[in-house]
C-alpha cells in the first residue's frame, strides 16, 4: 500500500502536461513531471520509473515531496552537497578575459599559476589553486596550452 498518493488538481495537471509537451526545461524537471503524471494516472512505481527512465527510488522521493511540499518543490532541484564554487560566473568570465589578454611583461604566455596569482592580486578571490583555474578555463571553452587561449600549464 502506497503511503504517498498523488492527486493532481486540474491546474497542476495542466501545468505538468504543458511542461512535458514543450520540452523547454531541464531534463530532471521533465522526468519528475512525467513521474507525477504517471503516479496520478495510477501507474505502479515500477511502471512510472520505466516511463520516465528513472529509478523506483526517484519515483518514491518525487511522490513524497509532492504530497508533503507541493508541486513546485517536487519539480525543483535541491541544493547538492559539497563545497560552494570558489569562482562565480562573473569571476570565471573575468578569468577567461584575463587569459585571453596579453601576458605579463617578460612572459610569452599566461601560466595557470600566474592567472591564479593575478586573480588573488585583483581581489577576485582570497585564494585559488592553479587546478581551479585550469578547470574554470576548461569549463569556459578555453583549452589551456592552445594557441588561441593564451594560457599554458607551465
Amino acid at each position: 500500500m502506497k503511503k504517498y498518493i498523488v492527486t493532481l488538481t486540474d491546474e497542476e495537471r495542466a501545468t505538468l502536461e504543458a511542461l512535458t509537451s514543450k520540452g523547454a526545461c531541464r531534463v530532471r524537471r521533465l522526468k519528475r513531471a512525467l513521474v507525477l503524471l504517471a503516479a496520478a494516472a495510477g501507474d505502479s512505481d515500477a511502471l512510472s520509473a520505466a516511463k520516465a527512465r528513472v529509478s523506483v527510488d526517484t519515483v518514491e522521493r518525487t511522490r513524497r515531496r509532492f504530497v508533503e511540499e507541493g508541486l513546485e518543490a517536487a519539480l525543483a532541484e535541491r541544493p547538492r552537497r559539497g563545497r560552494a564554487r570558489k569562482l562565480t560566473g562573473r569571476d570565471e568570465a573575468y578569468l577567461l578575459a584575463l587569459a585571453c589578454s596579453a601576458p605579463p611583461a617578460g612572459r610569452a604566455k599566461w601560466t595557470m599559476r600566474l592567472l591564479a596569482d593575478r586573480l588573488v592580486e585583483l581581489c577576485a578571490v582570497e585564494a585559488i589553486s592553479d587546478e581551479t583555474v585550469r578547470v574554470a578555463l576548461k569549463r569556459g571553452s578555453s583549452s589551456p596550452g592552445s594557441a588561441s587561449s593564451g594560457a599554458s600549464r607551465r
